[in-house]
């Protein structure tokens, strides 16, 4: 069993950039490239417990914003096992966190997100 509890330094920025492009999309209206951003935040904090459940949050909120019954219902078991799931190291690698797939179902990962995890010397 591994335990992932602390965010690796050189990952961080990555996971912030993603959020702040997430941010400066929702308030422009570009919805469907915001979310896209919420996605890859979650693809690269989904291992690390607070991350992961901060943008299963940022994904309730999105789903009450486009007034979505199906990502709102979605997210809330994802909200409250999310970043358990991260804390024992049983995560979907890959998974991008939304209502629109299944919450165990791991997916291969883009090349610009395994690029980001190679910078970074994460595995």
């Amino acid at each position: 069993m591994k335990f992932y509890t602390s965010f690796p330094k050189r990952l961080k920025p990555y996971y912030i950039a993603e959020l702040e492009k997430y941010r400066i999309e929702y308030s422009k209206g570009n919805l469907k490239s915001a979310w896209n951003h919420l996605e890859r935040a979650h693809i690269i904090g989904q291992k690390y417990p607070f991350s992961h459940t901060f943008v299963h949050w940022k994904m309730l909120q999105f789903g009450f914003k486009i007034k979505s019954r199906k990502e709102i219902i979605g997210q809330i078991p994802r909200l409250i096992f999310g970043g358990v799931k991260s804390f024992i190291g049983k995560i979907p690698v890959g998974n991008p966190g939304g209502a629109n797939v299944p919450p165990l179902k791991s997916f291969p990962i883009e090349k610009e997100l395994k690029d980001i995890f190679f910078k970074a010397g994460v595995n």
